[in-house]
C-alpha cells in the first residue's frame, strides 16, 4: 500500500466527535488529496500532509517540546512525510525519533488525535498536519537535533505558557486519550 493510501485509509477512518469541526477539516484533507495526487509531498506548492507526534512522558506528567530553529516557537515534533514512511504513523514516529533522540518511542493506539491545518511560507500554502501521541520510555533522555534550538520537558499545565494554542489543544488531547486508556 502506497503512503497515499494509507493516508487517505487513515483520513477516512479517523473521528473526532468532541470537535464537530474536526469531520469538516477531514473532509478538507480527503478533498486536497483527491485533488492533488502529490499532496503527500513537500513538493505540492498547494499543500501537502504533515505528520507529527506529541511526546509525553505518562509516567511524570509532561511533554516534550522543541524549539522549532526556523519558526522559533515551542512545538511538538514533525515534520514532512518521506518516500521511506509506509504509513502516517511511520512518518509520526520517524519525525518523533529523529527530532526527540529518544529511542523506544511508541505511539498511543487508536490513530491520530487530531488534525491541525495551519499556513506556512511560501512557496508552499499549507501544511495539513495528521497529529499523534508518542509516549516515552521509562527514563527516556531526550537528545536535541539540527532542526531544535532548544528540547524541553514541560508539564501538562506549563504548555499555555509557552505554547501556541494549537499545541495547548494538543496536549489536551493528549491527555484526555492517556485518561482513556487507563
Amino acid at each position: 500500500m502506497s503512503l497515499y493510501d494509507d493516508a487517505v485509509l487513515v483520513l477516512k477512518g479517523y473521528e473526532n466527535p468532541a470537535d464537530p469541526g474536526q469531520d469538516e477539516l477531514r473532509q478538507v484533507y480527503l478533498d486536497h488529496l483527491a485533488r492533488h495526487p502529490d499532496g503527500m509531498w513537500k513538493a505540492c506548492e498547494a499543500g501537502h500532509l504533515t505528520a507529527s507526534a506529541l511526546v509525553v512522558d505518562p509516567e511524570r506528567g509532561r511533554v516534550l517540546l522543541t524549539l522549532h530553529r526556523k519558526l522559533r516557537m515551542w512545538l511538538q515534533m514533525g515534520g514532512h512525510c518521506e518516500p521511506q514512511d509506509a504509513s502516517l504513523a511511520a512518518a509520526a514516529l520517524r519525525e518523533a525519533t529523529e527530532e526527540s533522540g529518544i529511542t523506544g518511542l511508541t505511539l498511543l493506539a487508536g490513530g491520530p488525535v487530531t488534525l491541525d491545518r495551519h499556513p506556512i511560507p511560501a512557496p508552499c500554502h499549507w501544511h495539513l498536519d495528521v497529529q499523534y501521541v508518542a509516549l516515552a520510555p521509562s527514563g527516556a533522555t531526550e537528545q536535541i537535533s539540527d532542526e531544535s534550538l532548544d528540547l524541553r520537558w514541560f508539564a501538562y499545565d506549563e504548555v499555555a505558557s509557552v505554547a501556541d494554542a494549537s499545541v495547548v489543544r494538543l496536549t489536551e488531547l493528549a491527555r484526555a486519550a492517556l485518561e482513556q486508556r487507563r
